[in-house]
């Protein structure tokens, strides 16, 4: 059945079960992980007088931190279900686009990701990340709420 899950996770309390959701999934199939933490570039700051944008550094590597410890959840989560797990952990200021991405160039066969459960105008406003996922790949999609 499958053989290489994409688990993609935000650090939230959702992306937390789906985490736990695919990875036992992964051990009950036999099948190996892939963690994936998607976060926006940091947009460089203007800074008046200097000729060209700085990168805030901190910013930069405080969002690395988050990540590597996001990511660390799931690696050890799959440790301890005896699951293979490479973690990856890409900047992109499309999430959905990234998690399509990589999906397709690791070659997996599921994606397994949570949902936030917003409907109404909150939904509309702020966009799925999901929904975007569901309407542009292939493969199928476990959603986890």
């Amino acid at each position: 059945m499958y053989k290489h899950i994409l688990i993609p996770t935000d650090g939230s309390e959702r992306s937390a079960r789906a985490v736990a959701v695919g990875v036992g999934l992964a051990a009950a199939l036999k099948a190996r992980v892939t963690a994936l933490m998607v976060i926006p570039p940091i947009p460089p700051v203007v800074l008046e007088g200097l000729p060209k944008p700085v990168h805030n550094e901190e910013l930069e590597q405080s969002s690395k931190d988050y990540a590597v410890k996001c990511l660390a959840v799931a690696s050890e989560a799959a440790a301890a279900a005896h699951v293979r797990c490479e973690t990856v952990h890409v900047r992109d200021d499309r999430p959905w686009a990234a998690i399509v991405q990589i999906a397709e160039q690791k070659g997996c066969d599921l994606i397994v990701m949570a949902s936030h459960g917003r409907a109404g105008v909150s939904a509309v406003v702020l966009g799925s990340e999901t929904n975007k996922v569901l309407a542009h790949t292939k493969l199928p999609v476990l959603v986890c709420r």
